[in-house]
């Protein structure tokens, strides 16, 4: 067939010579065209924004029906832009959510509110690590949340937004002072060791180290644990988080999965017209529950018992608040005092966002300050950037991606937790401040709380984490990629303890002032090559992935203590000290190698196999046990597509689904298997000696974990009731610790391994609904329940080894031997034990047999998400069923110089046989002190300390678009730890402290625009 072309040779000459002398010589012809043509409808510029009722949502298609070829991306903060005829119908497509067909009629704005589709969220991505996989395809245990779940709650560290979201993790907080650690367990406890249970940490797809950089000796009496690294992640620039759990889902991490593996993912830039978002907000923090403390008359009263009891008809010298040296009128509440003050957190964030099909780039910026709710003037302040570019070239076989994150964290605060003081000052105590608002120290008589304030504690952490990814797509069936990451953290801290601190009356001076630093650095870098194979034939699909992993991590901490200074004006000047110690100075490298690898075969979306494998190679271990293979395999069915149930409606979705597998752990810290030597403070002749710390030991290799799971997933109804049912078994063996030496050897242990073997097992459920979901109203509930158990199956040698006292096969790792109350001996007064060995002594070898399982029941959360137009409405309740320690184990003995709760006051003898507290005593009566001390570790103060705490509120006003500049946003009112449901009846049951402070209430206020 022969082609032809108007552009060809001289024909477009000729036929514009044509087209003009016809126009020219039929004048009323052409004027009748120029009007048709006027006459066509003009293209318009149409825009809008896009939102799930709540959020804008970004990354939503925008196409034109007939006209496929026209395209537009909504932006990051869901606007978009696109040119169409007035009467176009624009079509709107979202994974997850209906698609939407909108008529233009003529308009230029178009606002687009889309409705999830429950049944498309089973096609939605879910992170993997090295892959990902949809929802409805994996055969692993995969929990997530996303960035509009974490921007709930008005939180500064990534796993406070955990708690409560996800079944079989469970998050405790350790003090709700800034700065402060958490806990995070995933399916329960599996190495003996304490420091060997934390997960691998995943940022952008570079390992996070989680090992605190601090100083012990530093943080003691400040927080509860040492800081937390995450500290340094901001959670606003978090787009999700995904927590592997089983062997199928982690082993392809090898060695380092063991423990679970928590994969954080931040933000990316979007397709569209650049966008400036500024979000603001502050927050007012407080104590949630107040001890109820015995008042003035109360426990002058208990004293004056206590001296009775002991027969002492004198007051001593030191009896300040009895003897008349404090005024026994005056009643103080010190809890409001010392920490009744409110706290406040002011965060600021700017974001830029934008690009093309191309190129897409995002940059924030976020800035938070904390106060607390001690006296003075502390601060926690952070600052944050993030930064993200994605490129694609234009034949989409090229990828770029590149992240940087980097936060500046400063701590400043006092050189104690006062929360203690606050629960044990005698009520009749003086005032703090004198006449003149100096410190008042009582003519020395009184240990003024606020001398603590003369103290600090100031910490300053700056961290780094960058990642490139590049990928190229070779022809339709290969793809190679190359991940490198770098990240570097450095820690510094400071504690002084001036002469100030102290009471006059001991005329300490600055001779006796001391300054404690510490700094710490770790920077590791990580590289790992990759290539993927897919290909699919007729029903059966198959993916391949081989890689390997190269990393590095060196660390260095050096802890000094400065003691003597001529001035306090001097304190943080090292040089100035007259002694300086130095308490640590460690300088460690790590080296990691591994060969990983997948293979996933689909057969028609039904029957879907899974393969992981990974080689690990350690420096922590000697160099014949270096290596480890580790493996898992993960099978899923997925039922409902059988054709017995193709057309079911009531069964939507089914899939079964089960995994085995290895994974192991080298949580043991660098050269263990060394001999190793330290500096002796020791000088002879003018030599500084070297004594040995470690003996050698090459033999001892990885801890394994053998995974096993089964789980089913169900949809009902269009899959708007969702149901997931998980069963888990784990076996941790090969544990490595410390194995007991005799004492002739100079060393208590040796590291190595040991047959002892530790089981998990659990139950978890995981429930979604959607309830309603109409134009204007929408409903969703969320419910997640986890059942786990912890036991040690065997150990060796348990009860010849330093351990006999502290574990018991078949019972939890998380128990404690008590003692067995009996009650208050009638004739003693005193509180009473069972003597198991009726040898007449209680002792703590033979005598403490009751085991104390404080492991919880169970835990979860349960969350319900509503709108109606433009409001929102969101609230989770986080619940835990659990056994605790009494807030009595926390307090001095009863009737001494402090003050007590007020159970105190039903005591023997004045309450008769229902007496729970034994006669009080000040300290003198050698018998009281000994029961009290077996009290304290008995069963008598174990309690309920289960809870139900609505954990987040957030009620939400999205702000139509404003103006012609399409300004957007949303105003919001936020609420964390508003109220807790619970018997316990001390400061919290959430950690039982008693000592440090609770976690607060808070409440927050705030704005975001975009335009």
């Amino acid at each position: 067939m022969k082609n032809f072309s108007f552009y060809k040779g001289d024909s477009a000459f000729w036929y514009l010579i044509i087209i003009g002398f016809l126009l020219s010589c039929t004048p009323a012809l052409a004027n009748k065209l120029l009007r048709q043509i006027q006459s066509l409808p003009q293209q318009i510029q149409i825009s809008g924004t896009i939102t799930d009722g709540t959020n804008p949502l970004p990354g939503v298609s925008i196409t034109i029906k007939g006209k496929a070829t026209t395209v537009s991306i909504s932006d990051f903060n869901g606007q978009y832009a696109i040119t169409a005829l007035p009467d176009d119908t624009l079509v709107f497509t979202y994974m997850g959510f209906k698609t939407l067909s909108i008529p233009v009629d003529g308009r230029s704005v178009v606002n687009i509110q889309m409705q999830e589709d429950a049944t498309a969220l089973q096609e939605v991505k879910i992170n993997a690590g090295y892959y990902s996989v949809k929802e409805s395809e994996r055969t692993g245990s995969i929990a997530k949340i996303v960035a509009k779940d974490i921007e709930k709650q008005p939180v500064n560290n990534p796993l406070a937004a955990m708690q409560g979201r996800m079944s079989g993790v469970n998050i405790t907080q350790s003090t709700g002072t800034p700065g402060g650690g958490f806990a995070i367990q995933i399916r329960g406890l599996n190495s003996i060791r304490g420091t060997g249970n934390d997960p691998l940490y995943i940022v952008n797809g570079v390992p996070y180290a989680s090992q605190s950089l601090g100083n012990a000796e530093l943080t003691n009496g400040v927080l509860q644990t040492q800081s937390s690294p995450l500290n340094s992640i901001n959670p606003s620039d978090i787009e999700s988080l995904e927590v592997l759990k089983d062997a199928d889902a982690t082993a392809i991490y090898g060695s380092r999965g063991a423990n679970g593996v928590v994969l954080i993912t931040t933000k990316k830039g979007k397709a569209g017209k650049s966008r400036f978002s500024v979000q603001a907000s502050t927050t007012v923090g407080k104590i949630t529950n107040h001890l109820k403390l015995l008042n003035t008359q109360q426990y002058l009263a208990m004293r004056r018992e206590a001296f009775q009891n002991d027969g002492l008809t004198q007051y001593s010298d030191t009896d300040y608040d009895l003897n008349g040296t404090w005024d026994q009128t005056r009643s103080t509440n010190w809890q409001k005092q010392l920490i009744g003050t409110n706290s406040y957190i002011s965060n600021v964030q700017l974001s830029l966002s934008g690009g093309n099909a191309e190129t897409q780039y995002l940059l924030t910026g976020t800035w938070r300050d904390e106060t607390t709710v001690f006296p003075g003037d502390a601060h926690y302040t952070k600052g944050a950037v993030h930064s993200s570019i994605t490129h694609r070239s234009t034949d989409e076989r090229f990828t770029l991606q590149f992240s940087a994150d980097y936060s500046n964290d400063k701590n400043t605060l006092p050189g104690a937790d006062l929360t203690r003081l606050a629960y044990t000052l005698a009520p009749n105590a003086p005032a703090l401040y004198d006449e003149y608002a100096n410190l008042n120290w009582e003519n020395g008589t009184f240990e003024n709380p606020l001398s603590y304030l003369e103290g600090t504690y100031h910490t300053n952490t700056q961290n780094l984490i960058a990642n490139t990814l590049l990928s190229y797509r070779l022809g339709n069936d290969f793809e190679l990629k190359s991940s490198f990451g770098y990240t570097d953290t450095r820690l510094s801290e400071i504690r002084t303890r001036p002469s100030t601190m102290y009471n006059p009356i001991f005329e300490v001076t600055s001779a006796d002032s001391q300054l404690l630093l510490n700094k710490g650095a770790r920077q590791s870098w990580i590289a790992e090559p990759q290539i993927t194979w897919a290909n699919k034939w007729n029903k059966a699909a198959i993916n391949v992935l081989a890689g390997s992993t190269f990393q590095s991590q060196q660390q260095e901490s050096l802890a000094l203590d400065g003691y003597g200074f001529a001035s306090n004006e001097v304190i943080n000047s090292l040089v100035a000290a007259t002694t300086i110690t130095i308490l640590n100075h460690d300088i460690t490298e790590y080296r990691y190698n591994a060969l990983f690898g997948r293979l996933n075969i689909n057969w028609d979306g039904r029957y879907i196999i899974n393969l992981t494998a990974r080689r690990d190679g350690s420096s922590r271990f000697g160099p014949d046990r270096r290596f480890a293979n580790f493996g898992a395999v993960g099978a899923a069915w997925v039922f409902s597509k059988e054709k017995i149930l193709q057309n079911s409606h009531a069964i939507s979705f089914g899939k079964l689904r089960a995994s085995y597998g290895i994974t192991g752990n080298d949580q043991i810290g660098d050269y263990q298997y060394l001999d190793t030597y330290a500096v002796t403070a020791n000088n002879y002749d003018g030599t500084i000696g070297m004594a040995p710390t470690r003996l050698f030991n090459p033999d001892f290799g990885w801890e394994t974990n053998k995974k096993l799971e089964a789980a089913i997933d169900l949809g009902f109804l269009n899959d708007r009731i969702f149901l997931t049912a998980a069963a888990f078994r784990n076996r941790s063996g090969n544990q490595l610790i410390g194995v007991p030496l005799p004492g002739t050897t100079g060393f208590p242990s040796i590291q190595a391994n040991l047959g002892a073997t530790v089981e998990n097992s659990g139950l978890e459920f995981d429930l979604r609904t959607v309830n309603v979901t109409t134009q204007n109203f929408k409903w969703s509930t969320s419910l997640n329940l986890s059942l786990l158990r912890n036991k040690l199956l065997e150990f060796p040698g348990l009860e010849g080894s330093t351990y006999k006292n502290t574990f018991v096969i078949g019972a939890s790792l998380n128990i404690r031997k008590a003692y067995q109350f009996t009650g208050i001996d009638p004739e003693t007064g005193l509180y009473s034990f069972m003597d198991f060995n009726n040898d007449g002594i209680i002792s703590s070898n033979e005598d403490r047999k009751v085991i104390i399982d404080t492991t919880p029941e169970y835990f979860g959360g349960l969350s319900n998400q509503m709108s109606y137009k433009n409001w929102s409405l969101d609230f989770l309740f986080q619940f835990v069923k659990q056994q605790g320690t009494d807030v009595l184990a926390t307090f001095p003995i009863t009737g001494a110089f402090s003050n007590q709760p007020t159970s105190v006051l039903n005591n023997y003898p004045q309450s008769g046989s229902d007496s729970t507290i034994q006669q009080y005593t000040t300290g003198e009566n050698a018998e009281a002190i000994t029961a009290f001390n077996n009290f304290t570790r008995s069963d008598a103060v174990v309690t309920d300390a289960s809870f139900i705490r609505l954990k987040s509120v957030v009620l939400s006003y999205g702000l139509p678009s404003l103006g012609t500049k399409a300004i957007s946003g949303r105003i919001y009112l936020q609420g964390q730890n508003l109220l807790t449901l619970t018997n316990y009846k001390g400061p919290d049951p959430e950690n039982q402290s008693g000592v440090y402070l609770p976690p607060l209430r808070q409440i927050t206020l705030g704005v975001q625009l975009s335009f």
